[in-house]
């Protein structure tokens, strides 16, 4: 995870680090600056050779990166070591860094919950980080599905969330429902009788529905009158049960709307 690197003394500009290249493959240009295949972090900047090849730049930009990465871990553990034996001063030694103290506290944090035997060096400290809360079993867990599919942060972090609302919504059965074709004019008398009993539409029709049924199978076996439901047509049988559809719209219409009916087969 480490990267390797030289550390050098500078004039004016801090300690220098020099990132390792590939031996050069001439001699650099004396007074030129970092020689060709050396790069040289300054705390207040980088300097670059002439003449880098691109495979030497990418180079350097992944240690560089690797160097950022492996210092959240670095300064996490600094942080824990110093309040486990320094509990009474170790504020006074992050004070005297100059770094947040919030930050250094969510690098602990990631430290402390991941124990150096469990840290993989091909994933990011971010990636370590998106599963703190986690039990041990279940970060070994994404760990592993994060090595294998060589997952970005981004990508651990939409599987995380893709996971956690699978448990949040499980899958159970419903009912099947089915749309029945009712004229508009009807659907128009009924809105209005539920209104008048102050019901919600949706429910009213449930009711009337569930209402008839049960009267229609209460009924079975017994001989039924000429004009009683089992009669007449399913919708005007609803209007038979005195449910407040007006007899006078009765007729279909031209434009027809569907009315959802949740059934239980």
């Amino acid at each position: 995870m480490a990267q390797q690197a030289s550390a050098t003394l500078g004039s004016q500009s801090g300690p220098t680090t020099s990132l390792s290249q590939p031996p050069p493959r001439q001699s650099p240009t004396a007074g030129a600056g970092p020689g060709r295949g050396q790069v040289l972090t300054t705390k207040v900047g980088l300097q670059m050779p002439t003449g880098m090849a691109y495979d030497e730049w990418e180079r350097s930009g992944r240690q560089l990166a690797g160097l950022i990465d492996s210092s959240s871990w670095w300064l996490g553990d600094w942080l824990v070591y110093g309040k486990d034996h320094y509990t009474d001063r170790y504020q006074r030694g992050i004070r005297a860094i100059g770094l947040s103290y919030q930050t250094l506290r969510n690098y602990a944090w990631v430290s402390r919950r991941f124990d150096f035997s469990r840290r993989r060096s091909a994933l990011s400290f971010q990636h370590h980080a998106e599963l703190t809360s986690m039990p041990i079993e279940e970060q070994d867990l994404w760990l592993d599905r994060a090595e294998q599919q060589q997952w970005t942060t981004k990508q651990l972090r939409g599987a995380l969330r893709a996971a956690r609302q699978s448990v949040q919504q499980p899958h159970t059965p419903t009912e099947p429902s089915h749309r029945l074709e009712v004229p508009g004019n009807r659907l128009q008398s009924w809105h209005k009788a539920a209104e008048q009993l102050g019901v919600d539409f949706e429910q009213w029709v449930t009711a009337t529905l569930d209402s008839a049924a049960a009267s229609a199978l209460e009924d079975l076996g017994r001989p039924q009158e000429r004009g009683e439901i089992s009669g007449c047509d399913g919708i005007t049988g609803v209007a038979a049960l005195g449910v407040g559809v007006s007899q006078e719209n009765a007729r279909p219409a031209n434009v027809e709307q569907a009315v959802p009916v949740a059934t239980g087969t």
